[in-house]
């Protein structure tokens, strides 16, 4: 079984650049023991179909009960 975390990242107004970056992001948790899966940008959230945010999914085996 998995457990996952989904971390949020908005970009710039009026540009497709992410406020935050992404590779730190991954980094940290991959320390914390999480794997990188996907980056999902949801199309179309902003004028022009420029995502106006995107997230950044992870994974790790759950701690048994």
């Amino acid at each position: 079984m998995y457990e996952y975390r989904f971390e949020r990242i908005d970009m710039k107004f009026m540009s497709s650049t992410p406020q935050r970056d992404y590779h730190e992001i991954i980094e940290r948790y991959a320390r914390e023991g999480w794997r990188f899966v996907q980056i999902f940008a949801p199309a179309s959230v902003m004028s022009g179909g420029a995502a106006g945010y995107m997230e950044i999914i992870f994974e790790r085996e759950a701690e048994k009960a």
